[in-house]
């Protein structure tokens, strides 16, 4: 029996969706479309699997296939990034970050992240987030111009005394650079004694180190994929501990990994497992193998590259329309655009081109006076349209198509019929699957 059969409700929802995806522009900076084959191990006799433990190490039996399915998965991720550890049991972006905070923090220890208004993700230690709620955290942001302040970071990092340093957004355009951040951690942990050239250590040493050291960890979720295809600066080289999610720029399934030096990998398993987690989806362990394997191909590099190319033809194309970018453009997969010239919020943006059928999300800028659910900008992201194959020249006519369409009918050149019309035009030329 099929699904339409045995539960047509379900099935005929199913197919809405699938409608709706074909029918817009996703422009949402954290989706993007999984391969057929990703989907296709999701879908598997592995999501009858219990597996608690990990490869050769498991709390039941019958565990053969699915140890080598997740071995295979880290033994890809590791290649992928250069990565010395990995761990690909986090069902998401947040419980890696969650998993990671357990495994060298204390409750109430202090933490120096991204503000969520600057940039930030709600993980990195926003007051509604569990994060907030289990560790001080201490926020850092951006300058007038748009991006980090790294002389700000570096005076927060000595003056709060932080057991954690985290680099990583959810809506920053630019590159963010890990080398500088790196180095005001070491001069930092150099002022109280702990040296970052390698020596024989007392178990006096190991104590003081354990009690004061400051790691330095990388959320790369947005940018995972710019990483594995050498178009954005690794975090590998410079961070304790990386966390990502596999399914933004990664082209993955939905869930996450946490990548680390080698003698942090026995605290991070038990983080995860019994730590944050019971049983492991092995299911999308298989998806998130495959998703490694396709990124590891040379067109994977291809794909990035045309993201960043298309997202600098957006964000050409938004200014010349007379739209504010936070940072004035883009380095990477996203753009974020301050509204407030236009007089016109971030959840009335959302709604309207979303009626035209180009989905976006409502987004907080720097020093945002809007409710969270109303905001005064947008993000917008090119990593699913390219997965569909759109062009810079489509990428050129979709941002006419955004700013005709936020002129709500006034002074346009296009009717919103039109509008509606183009949009249908360009998903029909480019289809999902």
């Amino acid at each position: 029996m099929s699904l339409k059969e045995k539960d047509p409700l379900i099935w005929a929802y199913i197919q809405k969706e699938k409608e709706r995806q074909e029918n817009t522009i996703e422009l949402i900076a954290s989706e993007n479309f999984t391969s057929k084959e990703v989907m296709e191990a999701m879908g598997t006799v592995l999501t009858n699997k219990y597996a608690e433990g990990y490869p050769k190490k498991r709390y039941y039996g019958g565990c053969e296939n699915v140890d080598a399915i997740e071995q295979l998965a880290i033994d890809r991720v590791k290649k992928l990034f250069g990565a010395e550890y990995a761990n690909v049991q986090p069902h998401s972006g947040a419980q890696a970050n969650m998993a990671a905070y357990q495994a060298i923090l204390q409750p109430g220890d202090t933490v120096i992240g991204m503000s969520l208004e600057n940039g930030g993700h709600l993980t990195h230690g926003s007051p509604v987030n569990q994060s907030g709620k289990l560790y001080n955290f201490v926020p850092y942001g951006v300058k007038e111009d748009g991006r980090i302040n790294y002389n700000e970071l570096r005076q927060l990092i000595f003056e709060y005394k932080p057991r954690l340093v985290l680099a990583g957004a959810s809506a920053y355009p630019r590159t963010i650079d890990f080398k500088t951040i790196r180095e005001s951690v070491d001069a930092y942990n150099e002022s109280i004694g702990i040296s970052t050239k390698p020596k024989v250590l007392s178990d006096e040493d190991i104590k003081y180190i354990e009690k004061h050291k400051c790691y330095f960890m990388v959320d790369m979720a947005h940018i995972a994929g710019l990483v594995a295809a050498g178009l954005h600066p690794s975090p590998i080289p410079y961070a304790d501990i990386v966390t990502s999610t596999t399914h933004k720029t990664l082209r993955g399934p939905r869930g996450g990994i946490i990548l680390a030096k080698s003698e942090l990998g026995k605290k991070l398993n038990s983080a995860v497992f019994p730590g944050t987690q019971g049983g492991p989806l092995e299911h999308i362990i298989a998806a998130k193998a495959v998703c490694f394997e396709e990124a590891l191909q040379p067109e994977f590099k291809l794909y990035q590259r045309q993201i960043v190319e298309n997202c600098k033809v957006l964000a050409e194309g938004l200014v010349a329309c007379g739209f504010n970018l936070v940072s004035g453009g883009t380095d990477n997969h996203l753009i974020l655009i301050d509204l407030r010239n236009k007089g016109i919020t971030g959840l009335e943006a959302q709604q309207r081109l979303e009626e035209l059928g180009i989905t976006v999300n409502k987004n907080a800028v720097p020093k945002d006076t809007e409710k969270p659910m109303i905001t005064s900008g947008i993000r917008l992201g090119t990593a699913a349209v390219t997965t569909r194959g759109f062009t810079e020249d489509d990428i050129a006519t979709v941002a006419v198509l955004i700013a005709e369409g936020l002129k709500f009918g006034k002074d346009t050149k296009f009717t919103d019929d039109e509008l509606k019309i183009a949009v249908r035009q360009l998903c029909k030329e480019h289809p999902i699957y």
